[in-house]
């Protein structure tokens, strides 16, 4: 991911990063941007080496050279200078910053470009907003609804796809710049401590809390745990910023209490007692929600979201609590909030393919309430159509893992499934549950069969509900019908 940051020498950047540069020679090279992936860099990019589980970035230092970076982050010097001599290139063609861990020196090297931003926009009188949002489920269409929001009012910085974790978001706030207003930062966690260390790294002037589910329960032993973790989002706000919290779940609303500044609730539900609400709520034949907007001290406004699925209500209530916190008016937040769309792919995309076969592609990740929310979207978005749901099982959901497939199974009869396509041992228990049901069930061991099978088993004019988790590859499954079936 190529960024968009301010100039800044390279000696500044070593001193963010709170490494040695050991070309200090070098110093005054200026740096435009940061990149982890040595095919993104070009001239004036900063190469990060990191050692992942397929790839130690060490051994892209010449490839990053060669594509103009004028320095690279390393914790591996010997592995570092190899790497350059293997290629016939030495530390004058990439000058070097040493640092233990280069994971935590680009949370470094983020924590000081975004503490620099905001005391240069102080100094001009401005202010650079930061916007956070976590949650088990939501996140990145939150994420995408906030960002459509506020960027027609100022520049404004949103992550791609779902750079929500210790790479991605430092990432993101490295692609501001001094004409950012607007950060808008997704935080997620799958283990205690993990929005500790991401607010540490851009403490937000607002964050919103979504619903306390039942994702990643692995790491977290409890859905107390998950509550638990997610809350560190209000704890590492600024001192005064503003707590975005879901009212209609107890979870959620009970982080008030952790707030130091101002408290905004919302209730998808309509209860009277959160300051942004909706109340009067249809959907349409193409799973659409329309409803009554009501915000702080302005009379309520009906308001028909672009975005398919009643749950993205609970979204854009959050998305518009960002913005008022951010300081746009109420009725900015109303007429933007029609004309917003899904940003980041495998969201609930709806996409009408050949044959008249109707796609509904979610299938970028899953947990039960994810899940839940797809399933009863479904009925509306396929109206008359055979419905077939594809679903590959749901990853570190840990105890709750048999439990949460067979109830999978039990709603995808319930939203009228004709066809359940199960991919993977895991989802076992769902095929089950589907097939006492009466519902025709196939089951496939992984991605790939699926894929080698799934055109002989959807048919002209059949909605097809494709949801899983990433790693088990359900994306790919979606890609294929796309591909295959063109508009």
């Amino acid at each position: 991911m190529g960024s968009g940051m301010m100039t800044r020498p390279l000696v500044e950047v070593a001193e963010f990063a709170q490494g040695t540069l050991l070309s200090p020679q070098a110093g005054r090279a200026a740096v435009t941007g940061v990149v982890t992936d040595s095919r993104r860099a070009g001239p004036g990019s900063f190469f990060v080496a990191i050692k992942g589980e397929r790839t130690d970035g060490h051994a892209h230092l010449a490839a990053a050279a060669r594509a103009g970076a004028v320095g690279a982050l390393v914790s591996d010097q010997q592995a570092a200078r190899a790497a350059l001599a293997g290629a016939g290139l030495t530390e004058e063609d990439l000058p070097l910053v040493l640092v233990a861990d280069t994971v935590t020196a680009v949370g470094d090297l983020a924590r000081g470009h975004l503490a620099d931003l905001r005391r240069r926009a102080g100094a001009r009188g401005s202010a650079l907003r930061v916007v956070a949002m976590t949650g088990s489920v939501g996140k990145t269409t939150t994420k995408d609804l906030t960002r459509q929001l506020l960027a027609p009012t100022a520049p404004t910085i949103a992550p791609v796809a779902s750079f929500n974790n210790e790479i991605g978001l430092p990432l993101t706030v490295l692609e501001a710049s001094e004409a950012t207003r607007f950060l808008v930062l997704e935080m997620g966690a799958s283990a205690p401590g993990h929005i500790d260390y991401l607010t540490a790294i851009a403490p937000p002037d607002a964050a919103a809390v979504l619903m306390i589910g039942h994702a990643h329960m692995g790491g977290f032993g409890s859905i107390a745990g998950v509550a638990q973790a997610k809350s560190e989002i209000i704890a590492g706000l600024v001192p005064g910023g503003t707590a975005v919290l879901n009212h209609d779940d107890a979870r959620a609303r009970a982080m008030a209490s952790l707030a130091s500044g101002p408290v905004l609730t919302f209730s998808a539900q309509g209860d009277p007692q959160a300051a942004v609400r909706a109340t009067g709520t249809v959907v349409d034949d193409r799973a659409r929600a329309a409803f009554d907007l009501h915000l702080p001290g302005v009379e309520p406004r009906r308001v028909r979201l672009g975005v398919p699925g009643v749950h993205n209500i609970v979204n854009a209530l959050a998305a518009s609590g960002l913005a008022l916190a951010a300081g746009l008016g109420a009725e900015a937040i109303a007429e933007r909030l029609e004309g917003a769309r899904m940003e980041s792919p495998h969201r609930m995309d709806v996409v009408a393919l050949g044959g008249d076969l109707l796609l509904v592609d979610d299938s970028y990740n899953a947990n039960i309430d994810s899940m839940s929310a797809a399933l009863r979207a479904l009925p509306a978005l396929a109206g008359r159509r055979r419905r077939v749901v594809v679903v590959s099982e749901m990853l570190e959901l840990g105890d709750s893992s048999r439990a949460d497939h067979r109830r999978t199974g039990q709603e995808a009869a319930a939203a009228g499934a004709q066809l359940l396509v199960t991919v993977g041992a895991g989802a076992g228990p769902a095929a089950q549950e589907a097939r006492a049901a009466g519902v025709e069930v196939v089951e496939l061991p992984d991605a790939t069969t699926a894929i080698a099978q799934i055109d002989s088993l959807v048919h002209d004019g059949d909605a097809v509900l494709v949801k899983g988790s990433h790693g088990s590859g359900a994306w790919r499954l979606a890609d294929h019908l796309k591909e295959v079936r063109p508009r």
